[in-house]
């Protein structure tokens, strides 16, 4: 890093020579050039503290065929391009929370992003709660239930911040009739096809990245993306103060994109849409690809997007109680609505023992308990959904589980009108 006191006169015109070609995403070189250029252009264009947010104009120039990262330097702040020169005039309060951040995965994103203590934060600023359904309408009750988990703290907040369902055309009106009912605004979406996605996928599979829509959302000028098998334990408001892209660990380097702090953008969407056959997911879904865009991204704690998943040291955490301080259970394997109510349904099978919980299965009962009596109609059980559950018992039972949950006597109240 240069001696940023040698330039504190300020400078109006900053130009950088930037690495490009190969894994350019991972080039440490890279990264280090624009957090000069970062740093130089916040230290030149503050004119006073930052309490008045009084800053001046810098032109920022990268010379390469890449450009800037965008991860620190917005496409929306690009003002032209030319050959290989890349100008911008940078949204220097914007950029200034960037570069306060933790650097890379290995650091919790600090404390300052809470009430009281905010960074920065624009009072002009719209912000919404947003998911997705797409595919299939299996998870529909699960999205009711996150509205509802939603809604217990957002009546806390005056005004209330939205709650925004991004929804394809396999979505019903009679499930969207719910969905509203739950508390969730509908917007209709043309779903995207995953690119690489190998013949013969689920209809899930194929359309995984419809997901990206999200960044168009651009009357919001920052959302909370939450997928639809997460349910909130605590008030998650204070997560607007972190800018894009905040999320927790998925494993020791990449992020779970089940619970995201983005800034929607309409040329960041074009981005991503131009980068998305040509740039492999490490998982095949929409997450793999999003890990191999962002690769600098801001670590917020576990406890924030709590996964169900129960291995090494965390096998104690499935028969203890969950820590007080989570915010958000994301419900990985089976889930809870697509289970009998007397216990996980994950124990039936040996291979999903990883995702079995029977404390956190309750956790969302408890949700739907509070639920108004025409909500839970969507959380209803099938036919078919009975007899699958029967034959998981089943299996269980003759291959003698000694977790011993087939022994349990089902008393599931939704059997007595099976769908």
């Amino acid at each position: 890093m240069p001696k940023l006191k040698d330039y504190d006169d300020g400078v109006n015109v900053i130009v950088a020579k930037v690495p490009c070609g190969g894994k350019e995403n991972r080039d440490l070189f890279r990264l280090q050039v624009n957090l000069v250029v970062a740093n130089l252009a916040v230290k030149s264009g503050w004119v006073t503290d930052f309490e008045d947010h009084n800053t001046r104009k810098v032109y920022v120039v990268f010379v390469g065929s890449c450009g800037a990262m965008i991860e620190i330097f917005r496409c929306d702040d690009l003002l032209m391009k030319e050959g290989e020169y890349w100008v911008y005039v940078p949204d220097l309060k914007r950029l200034k929370h960037q570069i306060l951040m933790p650097i890379g995965s290995c650091k919790i994103a600090p404390a300052y992003a809470q009430p009281g203590k905010e960074l920065w934060r624009p009072p002009s600023q719209k912000l919404a709660y947003v998911s997705i359904l797409h595919s299939s309408e299996a998870y529909v009750c699960g999205a009711i239930a996150l509205a509802q988990s939603i809604v217990q703290f957002e009546k806390r907040n005056h005004p209330p911040h939205d709650l925004i369902l991004l929804v394809d055309n396999s979505i019903t009106p009679k499930s969207i009739k719910g969905l509203k009912a739950s508390g969730w605004k509908i917007k209709k979406i043309e779903s995207i096809s995953n690119p690489f996605a190998k013949k013969g996928s689920s209809y899930n599979e194929y359309w995984n990245y419809s997901k990206l829509r999200i960044w168009q959302l651009t009357m919001y000028d920052k959302i909370i993306f939450i997928d639809a098998n997460v349910l909130i334990l605590k008030n998650i408001e204070m997560f607007f103060f972190y800018p894009q892209l905040s999320a927790s660990l998925e494993d020791h380097k990449r992020f779970n994109s089940g619970f995201m702090v983005i800034e929607p953008s309409q040329c960041m969407f074009e981005n991503l849409m131009q980068k998305m056959d040509k740039v492999q997911s490490y998982n095949g879904g929409e997450q793999g690809f999003l890990n191999e865009i962002f690769t600098l991204w801001h670590r917020l704690s576990w406890k924030v997007n709590y996964l169900k998943y129960f291995e090494g040291q965390r096998m104690k955490e499935k028969h203890d109680e969950i820590p007080k301080d989570v915010y958000a259970i994301h419900y990985l394997g089976l889930k809870p609505w697509m289970c009998y109510r007397d216990y996980d349904c994950n124990w039936d099978m040996q291979n999903h023992h990883i995702f079995s919980s029977d404390l956190a299965h309750k956790r969302w009962w408890r949700v739907y308990d509070k639920m108004p009596l025409k909500l839970k109609s969507y959380c209803g059980l099938t036919k078919k959904m009975d007899q699958r559950i029967i034959q998981w018992r089943e299996n269980a039972r003759n291959a003698n589980l000694s977790n011993g949950h087939w022994k349990i006597e089902v008393k599931d109240s939704r059997r007595k009108n099976l769908g």
